[in-house]
């Protein structure tokens, strides 16, 4: 109730203050030019005719967020579940239901460059922190399944990461930020060149005790490099690399099987991208990328001091790919193109041989917009993926969106998705030896393991109201999997190990259905002000109970942004979830979740240089319980200070 009062207060002075401003608001405050969507179908679209819901995170809310990861920026987007939590190497983010430790039914790319992680059975943490959120222009948030443009993974959501062009970043920018719970971030770069070379460098550090209760003190390294290149006026050449180093603690006080330790994740990447303009609406683009990760993770299992329990172990990713984009006439408009991508996993540890394990994919794609009338567009495209390891799947979709009025769009469509099983579903085989002498396994994959796939219809709304000041944009689903994987233990026979081992296999278990709606309302009710509310109602029907409460049913979020006299900026971000099983829980560990967020920000300017001094207080209330119920959230005040030229 107090914070309530307090919230309501400061809503109220910050309204009056506003309304003393003298200048007039007319609808051009409220409508300006619909956003442009780079990635869902592969065709730039416009916001009201991509084929599915999507959220726009831009470089100003990133900002006036407070956020420190795209992790936690997430919270921001209907349906999404994040936690701060570093237990499995990063932050998590998951759409739809966290349904495992590692998030792995969901695409993240980074300037098209998928970042799942093949190690980490399709994770997605370490993926979000390959860059500083200094570095990111917008990120879109696709709200739903995508595996007709980007195949195998991007079954519940996928997030495209797009990072500033190197001819907005010249010069010098840093900025330090320090305050409770061992907050200490610094973020550096440099920006040179001209308009037909230019080139960042960008390094930051991010390190925090960790949440209460877990064996915190987390600590991220990264470096960046971009290059953009204008050989000509028809090529266009941009060259990516980067190194990402995750050092935590891990584990829990009085589990062997996940003793207290420290761990490490190295991440390091390569990619060249070549477009080419062949014309009047009609481009070739061309792009290789190589990727690879390594982890080191172990520790004494406290029975038997003298047996070692290792995660530890190598991957890496090779991708090649190529799209032609043409306009056929003026109603119709086309993608297609093909992949080659190779995944390779080295782990003794985790699957009981030095030999690598290899899985090679095929794909080939194609969108096509086409205007079949003025105010009616069909999006259809189609993926066919082929898999070394698990065959043949095929992902189509249709989407059709019809233009009711201006600033008023209705969709509706349907789509289907896939989700291969990832090396450790499929091959796992984790035992603890002595002398050669097998003590006890604990994961024992039989390989029966298939592919999981979604079916999802969806109708959607996209409305303008400039009148009032009001965006809206609803999203009711019904989204079927048929073959959920999930581990199931079973007992081996006697004799087998030293102890007795009830080891777990991965098995298509049953088909989950994920029916609900979601929203997202955006009102200005004056200049330089806006409140941004997200709701969703999620219901999953599954026989197993921690699955059924893999998302909360009712969850909301209520953002408000107030420019204030002097150019502060005043950031106030509430966040109720219902109960939820969380990612490192049993079924049997359901929590609810509140949070609420402050932050100010005042602009500096000295000289030719500027830059800004910011406070934030993340949860101002009670501490709440993060992917762990052992694991608490508590307030955490920091300060940061950010400079450029």
């Amino acid at each position: 109730m107090n914070r309530l009062i307090c919230l309501g207060a400061m809503l109220g002075w910050a309204s009056w203050v506003s309304a003393q401003a003298p200048d007039a608001v007319s609808e051009k405050d409220f409508l300006g030019e619909m956003p442009m969507v780079l990635s869902v179908s592969r065709l730039p679209q416009r916001l009201d005719e991509t084929p599915g819901a999507v959220t726009i995170l831009d470089r100003d809310m990133i900002r006036l967020s407070g956020a420190r990861d795209v992790a936690d920026l997430l919270r921001l987007v209907p349906g999404f579940q994040t936690s701060t939590s570093f237990e499995t190497n990063a932050p998590l983010a998951s759409y739809h239901g966290g349904f495992d430790y590692y998030s792995a039914r969901m695409q993240v790319l980074v300037d098209g460059r998928s970042v799942y992680s093949p190690y980490f059975l399709g994770s997605v943490s370490a993926g979000l922190q390959t860059v500083a959120l200094a570095d990111i222009e917008r990120i879109e948030v696709l709200r739903g399944s995508n595996s007709a443009a980007y195949g195998a993974r991007a079954m519940l959501g996928v997030i495209n990461i797009v990072t500033r062009h190197t001819a907005d970043t010249l010069g010098g920018q840093a900025s330090l930020s320090s305050g409770e719970n061992g907050v200490h971030d610094a973020q550096a770069r440099v920006g040179w060149g001209t308009g037909d070379a230019s080139f960042r460098l960008s390094m930051d550090r991010r390190a925090d005790a960790g949440l209460v209760g877990s064996n915190g003190h987390n600590e991220i390294n990264r470096v960046n490099f971009r290059a953009d290149l204008r050989p000509n006026g028809r090529n266009e050449i941009q060259l990516l690399a980067g190194d990402l180093f995750i050092d935590s603690g891990r584990g829990v006080l009085g589990k062997d099987g996940n003793a207290p330790r420290d761990g490490s994740l190295e991440l390091r990447y390569l990619q060249l991208d070549w477009r080419r303009n062949l014309g009047d609406d009609e481009d070739l683009a061309f792009s290789v990328s190589h990727t690879e990760e390594s982890t080191r993770d172990h520790f004494s299992f406290a029975p038997i001091p003298a047996v070692t329990i290792d995660f530890g172990g190598r991957s890496s990713n090779d991708m090649v790919s190529a799209q032609h984009t043409f306009r056929h006439d003026s109603d119709l408009r086309v993608v297609w193109g093909g992949e080659l991508q190779r995944e390779v996993i080295t782990s003794k540890p985790l699957y009981n041989t030095d030999a690598a394990l290899v899985t090679e994919f095929t794909r080939l794609f194609g969108n096509a917009e086409w205007r079949i009338a003025r105010d009616w567009i069909l999006n259809a495209g189609a993926m066919a993926e082929h898999s070394s390891t698990h065959g043949d799947s095929w992902a189509p979709r249709l989407m059709l969106n019809w233009h009711v009025t201006q600033g008023q769009t209705l969709r509706a469509g349907v789509s289907k998705a896939f989700r291969p099983p990832s090396a450790f579903e499929k091959f796992s085989d984790v035992r603890y030896v002595l002398n050669g002498i097998p003590l006890q396994i604990t994961s024992l994959s039989s390989g029966q393991v298939q592919p999981e796939n979604v079916l999802a219809r969806e109708v959607g709304y996209l409305g303008d109201f400039p009148s009032l000041g009001l965006h809206l944009d609803l999203r009711v689903f019904h989204e079927q999997i048929g073959g959920f994987v999930r581990p199931q233990q079973f007992t081996l026979p006697p004799g087998t190990t030293f102890f007795t081992s009830n080891p777990y296999d991965y098995l298509n278990s049953e088909d989950v259905t994920i029916q609900g709606a979601e929203y997202q309302l955006k009102w200005r009710p004056w200049r330089d002000a806006q409140f941004i509310f997200n709701q969703s109602y999620t219901d999953i029907n599954s026989v197993d109970r921690g699955t059924a409460l893999a998302a909360p049913k009712l969850a909301s979020s209520l953002t408000y942004f107030q420019k204030l006299p002097g150019g502060l900026d005043l950031s106030l971000m509430h966040q109720d979830s219902g109960t939820v099983t969380l990612q490192g829980a049993s079924f049997r560990d359901q929590v609810a979740m509140t949070r609420t967020d402050l932050r100010l920000g005042l602009p500096l300017r000295f000289g030719r240089n500027r830059g800004e001094v910011a406070v934030v207080v993340q949860n101002l209330g009670m501490p709440y319980a993060d992917f762990s119920p052992n694991f608490q959230f508590q307030r955490r005040a920091f300060v940061t200070l950010r400079v450029e030229n």
